[in-house]
Formats: C-alpha cells, sequence, structure tokens
C-alpha cells in the first residue's frame, strides 16, 4: 500500500470574510500562512517524497510554506466552479433560505451554472489516480496532495465512503491521510482505499471551517 497525505490550504482574506472563491485565484492570508506553518511539523516528520497541487496560487503558497517542492501542478484539483455564488458570502446565501447552502455543503446541490458534485467528483478522482501512478513510478510510498475543500470532500466520499453531510468539512491547513492500493486502477475501486487519518489540523480555528 501506499500512503496518500491530503492537505487542504490555509485561509485566505476571502476565507476569513466567509467569502465563496471557488475557482477565484486568491493567495494566503496573514493568518493562512501561521496556520499552514503549524502544519509544517507533522509535514516534515511524514516527509512525502512526491507533491502535487492545485493550479491555484493557494494551494501553491501552501507547499511553499510547509517547506515542499511540488512535482506536479494539476487543475483537476482545482477548487468547484461555483458560478455566481463565487465572491458572495455564506451567510447571504444561508438567509435565502431553501436550504441550498447545506445541501451544496453535503454534495446535493449546485448553483446555476456551477460544477456538479459528481462532475467535481469524477476530475479529481483523475487527478488523484494519476497522481498514485506518477508517484507509485517514481518509488514513492508517501506523497502528498495539496487542495481545497470541496475536491478533498469529493475525494474522501469517493474512495472512502464518507457521507459529505455528516462530517465536519476540511479544516484550512488541515491533513487527511488514506492508504492507497497503487494496483488499483481507480481509488474508487473496493478495497482500494482505507481512512487512516481525517481533518488533523493542528492550528483548529474556533469556528465551522470556512469554504
Amino acid at each position: 500500500m501506499m500512503r496518500l497525505v491530503l492537505v487542504r490550504h490555509g485561509e485566505t482574506e476571502w476565507n476569513e470574510e466567509r467569502r465563496l472563491q471557488g475557482q477565484q485565484d486568491i493567495g494566503l492570508s496573514a493568518t493562512g500562512r501561521r496556520q499552514v506553518a503549524a502544519l509544517a511539523e507533522t509535514v516534515g516528520y511524514l516527509a512525502p517524497g512526491y507533491v502535487v497541487t492545485s493550479g491555484l496560487r493557494r494551494t501553491r503558497e501552501t507547499a511553499e510554506v510547509l517547506g515542499v517542492r511540488p512535482d506536479a501542478c494539476d487543475p483537476r484539483l482545482n477548487e468547484a466552479y461555483l458560478a455566481g455564488w463565487e465572491g458572495r458570502y455564506s451567510a447571504e446565501i444561508k438567509e435565502e433560505g431553501g436550504g441550498v447552502y447545506a445541501a451544496w455543503r453535503a454534495g446535493r446541490y449546485h448553483p446555476p451554472g456551477a460544477e456538479s458534485f459528481g462532475a467535481l467528483t469524477e476530475r479529481v478522482v483523475a487527478g488523484i489516480d494519476a497522481a498514485v501512478r506518477d508517484a507509485a513510478a517514481r518509488g514513492h510510498e508517501l506523497f502528498m496532495a495539496v487542495t481545497h475543500g470541496g475536491p478533498a470532500r469529493a475525494l474522501l466520499t469517493a474512495a472512502v465512503g464518507l457521507d459529505p453531510a455528516r462530517t465536519v468539512p476540511s479544516h484550512p491547513a488541515s491533513l487527511s491521510i488514506v492508504d492507497v492500493d497503487p494496483g488499483a486502477a481507480s481509488l474508487t475501486e473496493p478495497g482500494a482505499a482505507r481512512l487512516r487519518l481525517f481533518n488533523y489540523a493542528p492550528a483548529l480555528s474556533p469556528l465551522d471551517p470556512p469554504d
């Protein structure tokens, strides 16, 4: 078995303001950098041999603060495209009623014109499957993917069956660990992935995780 360390980036100013980012390319805030720095010792101990980030700046900056050099940058690990919700405050969406915000968090709704949870899952799984093959071909048993809250939800749902409606979303600068079978065609195959650790965040925010 190989081991996947799945990291969510640290906070940005929009995270702190509780604004939805989607694929807006926003860098880390000072708070986010402190959060990532608190995680750096753990990542250093794990010593991933292979690192892939999404194509967005906040994940590349997270890797930099963690002290790791990415081997690959894969836009398939980007956050979900949220169309008209990008830039909006989550409180505004909740106030509109209808339960759409909770349904979106649960992967059961997407805003008009936005990427569905199914489409997000398909591309994220494809990206991680490619990273598994690449890391295995280079002889690495432990590798790290630095991504976003939505992709983390999607992968953990598809690979190990975590229902996003019954779990807390990934905290900023948190990691989850999944043992994976490099011989499987995909992490979605039965038995190809097993959850070892979920949502570990040394700089745990006292508030609910921002999107």
